[in-house]
């Protein structure tokens, strides 16, 4: 059964740093989000890696991902959401799904056709 939830943003600060901080991330790398998802598409892991890198580099903070792995940062999170923000640009050609039990496990991300 799928629910819908409604989030409310805190304040203005709140909702302005969200604002800067997903148009700092996305906002100026519009020719290279193309080529991620052409290195997807392709099956190119190298070049995925290499575009990972560098917007980890460039952009993400220790802010973003938490300073060290603990239970309490839970920097996969982080990660996982912003391979959904990637892939979202494939909605219309692909079902994707997240984080659902799949044989002795749970994957990450499925694309499927």
């Amino acid at each position: 059964m799928v629910q819908d939830y409604e989030l409310t943003i805190t304040n203005f600060e709140v909702k302005t740093m969200f604002q800067g901080m997903i148009r700092g991330w996305f906002g100026m790398l519009n020719a290279d989000y193309n080529d991620f998802i052409k290195a997807l598409l392709q099956g190119d892991v190298e070049e995925m890696n290499l575009y990972m890198n560098r917007v980890a580099e460039e952009i993400f903070s220790s802010f973003d991902t938490g300073k060290r792995v603990s239970r309490r940062s839970e920097p996969e999170r982080f990660y996982h959401g912003f391979v959904l923000g990637l892939l979202v640009e494939l909605n219309g050609r692909y079902v994707i799904t997240s984080n659902r039990e799949s044989g002795f496990g749970r994957y990450d991300v499925q694309l499927e056709p």
